[in-house]
């Protein structure tokens, strides 16, 4: 038996976001990581389609499509029924529901869930925002965020910043290390603005092993000592006592959970004193 790629082709004729993000949320619901995701955007034409599920029958493929056009959707289904290759489509049934439900019809245009728009530009300033304060490099920024994520080295505070600004908000992080007091722009905020990131120490070990690993450093350096972990992890402790902010135990959490709850906390917040 030869050895095949497991492979989800993601296939749209706009930018493919929606699908790519659907297709690796079932990804994360397994423990296979050997599945590649291939994405195919800004399909145009039966021909490009043709060639994607002849492409997909040469692997262990299936395809996750979104296409507005229903004469890209229609070819789509019936090559990979011809092909016999799986495929999922992830907006047709829903725009049907809406028809038969609404009475309605689609404007059948392609891309209109990524109209340049005021939003659109939001999450740009977003992110950029979360680049230039990531990890404490613009203490003046923590001024100005939405939320300020505060905790120890490899507690995910920059992913989760990330995510956050794709969602449209300023968010800013500051490492916490025994070693650097933190800055005064920190004790200005609000507490209901800044979220402390703690671990399971043992499990913060196992990541820094890792990290280590990675870097090709030597595995018993004190940063990834149990006794250095406990002493970070106390120091931030403090810290967010005296902060009186939120804190949020991370351990074995998606990234996508925390920063929803974070989400929820702040816009709870925020509605209660009025900001």
């Amino acid at each position: 038996m030869s050895h095949t790629e497991m492979i989800v082709f993601v296939c749209s004729d706009a930018v493919g976001e929606t699908a790519d993000a659907v297709a690796r949320a079932t990804l994360r619901q397994f423990s296979n990581q050997n599945v590649k995701i291939k994405r195919f955007s800004n399909i145009r034409d039966e021909d490009e389609i043709q060639a994607i599920v002849e492409e997909a029958t040469k692997n262990q493929v299936f395809i996750v499509y979104t296409l507005v056009l229903p004469e890209l959707r229609e070819m789509m289904k019936k090559e990979t029924a011809r092909k016999n290759v799986r495929s999922v489509d992830i907006m047709g049934p829903m725009m049907q529901a809406y028809i038969d439900t609404f009475n309605d019809s689609p404007k059948r245009a392609a891309g209109l869930l990524h109209t340049l728009d005021e939003d659109y530009y939001r999450r740009v300033d977003a992110v950029e925002f979360a680049v230039k304060c990531d990890d404490g490099k613009d203490t003046n920024g923590l001024l100005h965020a939405n939320i300020v994520l505060i905790g120890i080295s490899r507690t995910s505070k920059t992913p989760l910043s990330i995510y956050m600004a794709y969602k449209g908000l300023k968010v800013a992080n500051f490492p916490l290390v025994p070693e650097v007091k933190p800055p005064a722009e920190l004790f200005k905020l609000p507490p209901q603005k800044i979220f402390g990131l703690v671990i399971d120490p043992h499990k913060m070990l196992k990541i820094r092993e890792i990290r280590l690993q990675s870097a090709g450093l030597p595995p018993n350096a004190k940063y990834a000592s149990l006794q250095r972990i406990s002493e970070e992890l106390e120091f931030a402790a403090d810290i967010m006592r005296q902060l009186r902010c939120p804190v949020i135990d991370v351990t074995d959490k998606a990234i996508e959970e925390t920063a929803e709850y974070i989400i929820s906390r702040y816009l709870e917040g925020r509605e209660q004193h009025g900001a």
